[in-house]
């Protein structure tokens, strides 16, 4: 089974900067999409970043130019950079594993991002 455990959560201030970890538990970056969600209080899920098994990216609109996804293939480990935190950038943050041939998903439990003054 597919087990992904994210990391590296915490309270930081506007403006400032924060890396999430995704530690997935075996090489799965050849055959998985991985992406990172986020879901505030009162809102729906939304798609943050995407990164492809063959290593194309893409971002939602609205971290587009802040946040950078990238993947260690030897480490297991997906990241997702966040630069320029927002008040509204607040959530709990999830990674997902998607197999796009069969679309089987896999879901790590989530890291909170708190951005407050």
């Amino acid at each position: 089974q597919v087990q992904l455990v994210e990391s590296g959560g915490g309270l930081v201030q506007p403006g400032g900067s924060l890396r999430l970890s995704c530690a997935a538990s075996g090489s799965i970056f050849s055959i998985y999409a991985m992406n990172w969600y986020r879901q505030a209080p009162g809102k729906q899920r939304e798609l943050v970043a995407t990164i492809t098994s063959g290593g194309t990216t893409k971002y939602g609109d609205s971290v587009k130019g802040r946040f950078t996804i990238s993947r260690d293939n030897a480490k297991n480990t997906m990241y997702l950079q966040m630069n320029n935190l927002k008040p509204e950038d607040t959530a709990v943050y999830y990674c997902n594993a998607l197999r796009v041939v069969t679309l089987e998903a896999h879901w790590g439990k989530g890291t909170l991002v708190t951005v407050s003054s």
